[in-house]
């Protein structure tokens, strides 16, 4: 079995890893070093361009759930994480580099995988799983349009954070905590009063913003929207969202304060710190000026400005089946960001099940139907359900699961019901999975 794998991100490494481990001699064609897109920083694979976290690492929540799904069908991508996870309290936050750095050393150790660095421009002969990601290259873009046809492919914004210097944050004016005091004291939490906000609100929605081409507010993904265009929505709408103060008790007063912005570790040394929830794409110097308004950040090292790129996803109710393969020429299959699967842990369950399909195809053996009440079968057939009109980029969430059968009191013991459900289907598949 020889299969070709486009693009080493998060969704191509683990199906290149799943495929190899079945047998399959995978090629996997990735265009860094030699060419890299705007959001690329590192050589190594698996980079992660936005956040360092990969969201709730808990079971009443559904990106926890299927974290804890590919845990147990032996997924590359989460052993990884799990080797490299910085404390963030209930989420798994790694360390940048050493996440994607491990991940490569796993790839390129593996002898059923050959990697072959430069861009490619045109598909592959035989069976081909394309997850060149949301940035594909511009070459490969034309060429999958021109398979794919004229109105297929879809794109929208999004942004990474700001990373700034741990030492570089006055801790007089900021405390070590978590919300409601639950798990260790992973965030550090930077307090402003009402004045302090107003000033800082008014800065933000006045500031000055980087042009990208063909950008605008209604095209960005809500899931990773910039601050900027969050606080154009209104004085409170940061308020309930980055810089809700609900659950955090101030030391100095013993009180939530009025606003308050947090910071993640985003290395395991803890040297370097993300804003939380600060996506943005305003212009470098107006960056520094108006986060530096924050009174914990008035002296903060940028090591790392925000950034806004294009993602591009396919129209993928309309391409592809539940196994990501393409309708049309079933040699081909789709994985990650680009056919609408909206996360890092999502990319990474789309590469699983598209793997795994394509060895059993290739092999002889029927489909693996993970069900709609797994969180990684609901997540392939909501991208193939056809019945959705206007198909949007999709974080895994509880409502594209089935409810229970049976009335659970409280959302908290529903969703944990729900997961318990599915990881019970999970084991009983998981023989089977990994053949």
């Amino acid at each position: 079995m020889n299969v070709s794998v486009i693009g080493a991100g998060l969704a191509g490494s683990e199906a290149a890893w799943q495929l190899a481990r079945r047998g399959a001699h995978v090629t996997l064609l990735e265009m860094k070093p030699q060419k890299k897109n705007p959001a690329h920083v590192t050589d190594d694979f698996a980079e992660l361009c936005c956040s360092n976290s990969l969201r709730s690492d808990q079971l009443e929540n559904a990106a926890g759930l299927l974290k804890e799904e590919l845990r147990r069908l032996g997924s590359l991508v989460i052993a990884c994480a799990d080797e490299t996870r910085v404390e963030a309290g209930g989420a798994l936050a790694v360390d940048r580099q050493g996440f994607s750095a491990l991940v490569t050393e796993r790839i390129k150790a593996c002898p059923n995988i050959t990697v072959i660095p430069g861009e490619v421009t045109e598909l592959p002969e035989g069976e081909v799983l394309v997850a060149s990601g949301p940035l594909t290259s511009d070459a490969l873009a034309e060429r999958l349009q021109v398979l794919l046809g004229t109105d297929t492919a879809l794109h929208f914004y999004d942004a990474a954070a700001p990373l700034i210097a741990a030492d570089s944050v006055d801790m007089d004016h900021a405390w070590l905590g978590s919300r409601y005091g639950k798990g260790s004291a992973d965030y550090v939490n930077c307090p402003m009063n009402k004045e302090e906000y107003d000033a800082f609100w008014q800065a933000l929605t006045a500031a000055e913003e980087a042009p990208v081409h063909g950008f605008e507010d209604q095209k960005v993904f809500e899931g990773c929207m910039p601050v900027e265009v969050m606080a154009r929505r209104g004085h409170d709408t940061l308020l309930y969202g980055p810089l809700k103060p609900r659950g955090l008790d101030d030391p100095r007063t013993g009180r939530w304060p009025y606003a308050v912005v947090q910071l993640r570790r985003d290395n395991a040394d803890g040297s370097v710190y993300n804003l939380v929830g600060f996506q943005t794409h305003l212009k470098f110097p107006e960056q520094k000026r108006v986060f530096s308004m924050i009174p914990a950040l008035h002296r903060a090292e940028f090591l790392r400005y925000g950034v806004m790129h294009r993602n591009t996803f396919l129209d993928s109710p309309r391409l592809l089946d539940r196994y990501y393969r393409l309708k049309k020429e079933p040699r081909v299959t789709f994985a990650g960001q680009m056919t609408g699967v909206e996360g890092y842990v999502e990319s990474c369950a789309s590469g699983y099940l598209a793997a795994v399909e394509l060895t059993r195809r290739l092999r002889g053996l029927p489909p693996l139907d993970f069900p709609r009440e797994t969180a990684i079968g609901a997540l392939g057939l909501y991208v193939c359900d056809q019945s959705v009109v206007r198909f949007q980029p999709m974080n895994v969430n509880f409502g594209i699961m089935p409810p229970l059968d049976h009335r659970v009191k409280g959302k908290r013991d529903k969703n944990t019901e729900i997961s318990l459900r599915s990881l019970h289907i999970i084991d009983d598949l998981r023989e089977e999975a990994l053949r």
